[in-house]
C-alpha cells in the first residue's frame, strides 16, 4: 500500500505543467507573492489592476493613476489609454510582453468582463545611486562622473558626450532567470559592422541562469576564457567609453553594473590612464613607461632575488653581496620560503584592506605592513633586502590603471618565482618565453592582442608605448578595422601647412 501511494505522489509530481497561454493563466502564480496585488477600481467596479508593490513608485501612482481611474467611467482601453497621462503606455494580450513589463515595474490595467488586452502602464520605482565620483579610475584631471548601477543612466552619459544620431544602442536580455538588459553601443559608420555583429552573436548565444555583472559577459565572451589576462578593457569613466567609441570600438553596457566594456582592446591600452590625454604628450608618454617598467619589475624582481641567491651569487658586486650576506646570515628558510611567505603576507594584507570598511582598511593595511614586517625581520624569518624589493614589487603593481590586469600581475609572480627556484635565470627565461607565446596567441574580438607590438603596425606607435601630439593622430586605430579610417580633416590640415610655409 505504500509503494502504491508513493507511486501515485510520483504520477502527480511528474504531471507537466499547465502551458500559460494567457493573462489568467498567469495570475494564479503571480498572486502567490504576497507583494503582488490585485485591485477593483472605477466608478461602476469594472477595472482591474495588477501589479508588484516592490517593484513600482506607489507615490506617483497614487496620486496621477488611482485617482483617475476611481472616478473613471469608461469601458474601452484604448478610451481609457487616452485619459491616463503615460505616454509610454502600450496595449497587448502577448502574455510574454504582459509578464516581462510587470516584472520590470509596470501597471497591468483590464476591464473585468473585457477580452485578454490588457493596458501596461510605467511606474518603475527607481532605487539606484546618485552618479558619483570613479572609486578605481579617479584622476586629478578631467571629468569627475562615473557610471551607475542603471542602464539608461549609464547610456544617458554617453550620449551626453557623443550627441550623433549615428550613435546606435542594440538592446538584448541574457539571462533564463534574472532576464538582465544588455546593451550594445557603437557609431554607425565609424564601428565595424564585423565587430559589432561578433559581439552580438556571442551575447545572443549566452545561455547561463544568472548574468549579474559586466563581469559575467567579460568572462563569456571573451575569445580565451581560460587566460589569466583580460581581453575585454571594463572602465567606470563614461569619457573614457566615448574616446572608445569615437575610435571605432564597441562598448557593452549591463544593466546593474557600474562598468562598462569595451572591445576590441590591446594589451599596451591596460598601462595607459585616461588622465594621460589631459596632460602634454611629453608627461603622459614618461607616465605610461614608468607604468611598464613599473610593471616589468613587479613581476621579475621576488624571482630575481630568488634565482641570484639560490644559483647565481657570483653575479652580485662583492659590496652588495656583503649586505646580502649580513642579512641573511640568521634566515633558517632558503630563499624560495621566505620568498613565499613574504608574498603571502602582502597578498592577506591587500586581501584584508579590500574586504574591511574604507577607513579601517587603510589602518590594517599600514599599520600591519609596518607591524608584521619590522616584526618579521627581527624575528629573523625574512631579510630586510627582500622585504625592501617585496615591497616595491607591491607598489609597482598598483600603476596600472586597470584593475583586473593588477590582479593578473599579483598572479604571474608566483610560477616565475617556481620557475626561478627549479633552474635559476634559466627558469625565468622559460617562463618569459612560455608568457610571450601566450600573449603572441590571444586575441580580442579575433584581432591580435598585442598589437601593435605585434603585428608591428606602426602608426598605432602614436598612441601605444608612448603618446605623440594629437597633431599626428590623424588616423584612428587599425586594430578597429573602422570604416573611417580618418579622425582629422587630411585636406583641410594639408592647407593649413601649405599656408604656413
Amino acid at each position: 500500500m505504500i509503494r502504491k501511494k508513493n507511486s501515485n505522489i510520483q504520477k502527480k509530481n511528474k504531471q507537466p505543467k499547465k502551458d500559460i497561454n494567457s493573462f489568467n493563466d498567469l495570475l494564479p502564480m503571480m498572486e502567490k507573492s504576497d507583494d503582488f496585488k490585485h485591485l477593483i477600481l472605477g466608478s461602476t467596479k469594472n477595472i482591474e489592476i495588477f501589479y508588484y508593490q516592490s517593484l513600482i513608485n506607489m507615490e506617483k501612482i497614487e496620486v496621477s493613476l488611482f485617482g483617475k481611474l476611481e472616478d473613471a467611467k469608461v469601458d474601452n482601453l484604448d478610451v481609457l489609454e487616452n485619459l491616463l497621462p503615460f505616454s509610454e503606455a502600450e496595449i497587448t494580450e502577448d502574455i510574454k510582453i504582459i509578464e516581462e513589463k510587470l516584472l520590470t515595474g509596470f501597471i497591468a490595467v483590464k476591464f473585468i468582463n473585457n477580452s485578454q488586452n490588457v493596458l501596461l502602464i510605467p511606474a518603475k520605482f527607481e532605487a539606484d545611486r546618485d552618479v558619483s565620483q570613479p572609486e578605481i579610475e579617479f584622476s586629478v584631471l578631467g571629468p569627475k562622473l562615473a557610471f551607475i548601477e542603471d542602464l539608461n543612466t549609464n547610456i544617458n552619459l554617453i550620449r551626453k558626450r557623443i550627441k550623433l544620431p549615428q550613435l546606435h544602442v542594440k538592446s538584448l536580455q541574457v539571462g533564463k532567470i534574472t532576464k538582465t538588459d544588455i546593451s550594445i553601443v557603437f557609431i554607425d559608420g565609424i564601428a565595424n559592422p564585423d565587430n559589432v555583429d561578433i559581439i552580438e552573436q556571442r551575447i545572443s548565444a549566452v545561455e547561463y541562469d544568472q548574468i549579474m555583472d559586466s563581469s559575467f559577459i567579460a568572462q563569456m565572451i571573451s575569445d580565451n576564457s581560460q587566460s589569466p589576462f583580460p581581453q575585454l578593457m571594463d572602465t567606470e569613466r563614461p569619457d573614457r567609453v566615448s574616446s572608445a567609441l569615437v575610435e571605432g570600438k564597441i562598448a557593452i553596457v549591463v544593466d546593474g553594473s557600474p562598468h562598462v566594456l569595451i572591445a576590441p582592446t590591446t594589451l599596451v591600452e591596460f598601462f595607459a590612464s585616461y588622465e594621460d590625454y589631459f596632460l602634454s604628450w611629453h608627461i603622459a608618454s614618461a607616465f605610461r613607461i614608468i607604468r611598464i617598467f613599473a610593471v616589468i619589475f613587479s613581476v621579475l624582481i621576488t624571482p630575481m632575488y630568488v634565482a641570484v641567491l639560490t644559483y647565481h651569487y657570483h653575479i652580485v658586486p662583492g659590496d652588495l653581496l656583503g649586505t646580502l650576506i649580513s642579512s641573511r646570515k640568521d634566515i633558517p628558510f632558503p630563499p624560495i620560503l621566505e620568498a613565499l611567505i613574504l608574498e603571502l603576507t602582502i597578498e592577506l594584507l591587500r586581501e584584508a584592506g579590500a574586504r574591511l570598511p574604507t577607513k579601517i582598511g587603510q589602518t590594517i593595511g599600514i599599520v600591519g605592513g609596518i607591524v608584521i614586517g619590522t616584526a618579521a625581520v627581527e624575528a629573523g624569518l625574512t631579510s630586510n633586502v627582500l622585504l625592501i624589493l617585496i615591497a616595491l614589487a607591491a607598489l609597482a603593481s598598483f600603476t596600472t590603471p586597470i584593475y583586473r590586469m593588477g590582479n593578473t600581475i599579483r598572479l604571474l609572480r608566483f610560477p616565475f618565482i617556481i620557475f626561478a627556484q627549479m633552474w635559476g635565470l634559466i627558469g625565468i627565461f622559460i617562463s618569459i618565453m612560455f608568457l610571450i607565446t601566450h600573449l603572441l596567441r590571444l586575441t580580442s574580438l579575433g584581432r591580435p592582442f598585442l598589437e601593435p607590438l605585434y603585428p608591428p603596425r606602426w602608426r598605432d606607435f602614436k598612441d601605444a608605448v608612448i603618446r605623440l601630439p594629437f597633431s599626428v593622430q590623424g588616423a584612428r586605430p587599425i586594430i578597429t578595422t573602422p570604416k573611417d579610417k580618418n579622425r582629422i580633416n587630411l585636406a583641410r590640415t594639408n592647407a593649413k601647412r601649405a599656408r604656413r610655409k
